[in-house]
């Protein structure tokens, strides 16, 4: 982005981080955070089915990030502003990814997260400026599902 980051680009991120304090997204964001592992259509029409509340928190996550990068895609937020403060959306993108292929086929929509897609492509070669294997750090961290503990016998 070749202008510089304004006030006006300051008060929307906050704007938006206020959006993601509404309890409901807040709960959505905890349930995606601590669920979303799916690695197939099939592990996600599991955990995620029709009109279940699980498929709401998925969808309201999902759309929420969409709409975020819909601004950064448009100009309408500085792209680099934005990736000082918002990691989640890359959280939600490295979660989503492997699924993108199933998904925009079940939807018949090719451009299904379309702007998550540009705007995390984008952040992973701002993360790896300089620091070469950042982003596959991250993904390692974020990107698989927590350590079972062992039940005691």
């Amino acid at each position: 982005m070749d202008r510089q980051a304004s006030y006006e680009d300051a008060k929307l991120i906050l704007q938006l981080y206020e959006m993601r304090r509404e309890a409901r997204l807040r709960e959505a964001r905890k349930w995606f955070a601590e669920n979303f592992y799916c690695q197939t259509m099939e592990e996600v029409n599991t955990l995620c089915p029709p009109a279940s509340e699980a498929n709401a928190s998925m969808r309201m996550v999902t759309s929420y990030w969409a709409m975020v990068a819909s601004f950064i895609t448009s100009g309408v937020l500085h792209e680099e502003l934005f990736f000082q403060s918002g990691q989640e959306l890359l959280f939600v993108w490295t979660r989503m990814r492997p699924l993108m292929d199933g998904i925009r086929a079940t939807f018949a929509n090719p451009n299904y997260l379309k702007n998550v897609e540009t705007v995390a492509e984008r952040y992973i070669a701002y993360m790896n400026r300089g620091n070469p294997g950042a982003y596959d750090a991250f993904a390692a961290r974020i990107g698989t599902r927590p350590a079972q503990t062992a039940k005691a016998s």
